[in-house]
Order: C-alpha cells, then sequence, then structure tokens
C-alpha cells in the first residue's frame, strides 16, 4: 500500500512540474552522477547486527528546472554495489548487493548567480535487487533480500560552475527490503544508506 502511495506522488509531483514549466522556459539537463555510500541492515531482531560497509553508484541523470523559482525535478538511473555483513553471535557473514536505483526527488536550487548555489532534494527511491537473493551464509539462518523495493531520499548539496553539482544524501527504507528466517520465526530487514555524489550535467 505505501509503495503504490509513493508511486503516485512521483507522477503527480512530475506532471506539476511539467504544469508549472511551460510559461516558463523550462530547462532540461542531461548527466552523469557517481558516488560513495555506506550501507547499513537493520533487523528486528536485536541477536543479529550489522557492520557499516563501503560501495559506490554511477549512472545517468536528468534534472528539470523551472528558472524562475528554482523547483524542479531530479531523476536518475544508478547501478548501486555495496558489501554487507552481519553477525548472529555463532558465524559472520559478508556478500555484495548490487542493484538499481531510480531516485526521483524533488529539488529546489537557489544561489547568488550561475556560478554558486545550493539545493536541498527529496523524493521517493525505486530499487530492483539485480544480485543474490540470498545473502551470504549463516548457521541456520537465511536472509532473503526482496527483489523489489522502495525507500526515500532526504539530501542537500551544492551547484558549482553551472555543470558541477556535490551532494550529500540520506535513504532510508519505508518497508522492509528483506527478510530473515530463522527455525521458525521471521524478522524484518531494511537497508539504509548515507551517499555522497558527484554529478556533471552537460
Amino acid at each position: 500500500m505505501k509503495t503504490n502511495k509513493l508511486q503516485w506522488m512521483a507522477v503527480l509531483l512530475t506532471a506539476l512540474c511539467f504544469w508549472t514549466a511551460q510559461p516558463a522556459r523550462s530547462q532540461i539537463k542531461l548527466g552523469v552522477k557517481g558516488g560513495l555510500n555506506v550501507t547499513s541492515l537493520s533487523f528486528s531482531s536485536d541477536v543479529y547486527q550489522s557492520d557499516n560497509r563501503t560501495g559506490f553508484f554511477i549512472g545517468p541523470m536528468a534534472e528539470f528546472t523551472v528558472p524562475l523559482i528554482g523547483i524542479g525535478l531530479d531523476v536518475a538511473a544508478l547501478y548501486n554495489q555495496t558489501r554487507s555483513q552481519i553477525a548472529n553471535g555463532r558465524s559472520i557473514s559478508s556478500d555484495n548487493i548490487k542493484s538499481i536505483e531510480v531516485p526521483v526527488n524533488l529539488k529546489w536550487s537557489f544561489g547568488a548567480g550561475r556560478l554558486l548555489g545550493a539545493y536541498i532534494a527529496v523524493g521517493p527511491q525505486f530499487g530492483w535487487n539485480i544480485g543474490n537473493s540470498t545473502f551470504g551464509q549463516l548457521i541456520d539462518d537465511h536472509l532473503r533480500l526482496k527483489g523489489r523495493y522502495t525507500t526515500f531520499n532526504a539530501g542537500a548539496g551544492i551547484h558549482l560552475l553551472r555543470h558541477l553539482q556535490a551532494g550529500i544524501n540520506y535513504n532510508f527504507s519505508l518497508n522492509k527490503t528483506g527478510q530473515l528466517q530463522t527455525g521458525n520465526e521471521e524478522f524484518k530487514v531494511k537497508r539504509n544508506n548515507w551517499q555522497v555524489s558527484l554529478a556533471y550535467l552537460f
């Protein structure tokens, strides 16, 4: 239910930006975006622990902006890879998590001129797991990642020299991104990320 509401919200935000942009001569820029992330897995049981691990993401992006008011839409298709580690007191397991992430962020840009500015951005992010569906090996335990999930972004950054953008972003789960089964019990798994990004717009 939450996923469907977020998808409708993304569609409405897109339509709103296109509607308001018509009289304002909207701008569309294409580019590439990449960076580093720090991923943590959280469990609905204190028995399991996860260490933060670094990874990377990269992919194309598009920015749609209404110049007069600085509000627009930031959309990207990112290949995301990170290595995570979990422990349950009896064994430790680590594995690579590979996914395709599509953030759809509402962005507000402001600043003193074209050479230097800032922005804040929020919005849903849709993800697809393209790696292994099962995570590593734990004694008597099995962690399975969902094939499709929804998370949420909140971030800020700066514009440099009209073409460069540097930002920091926190991405957190709105629902479970996996489940951990031990015996007859099942526990929810959520994945949260800190991201540092650099983008170049043509």
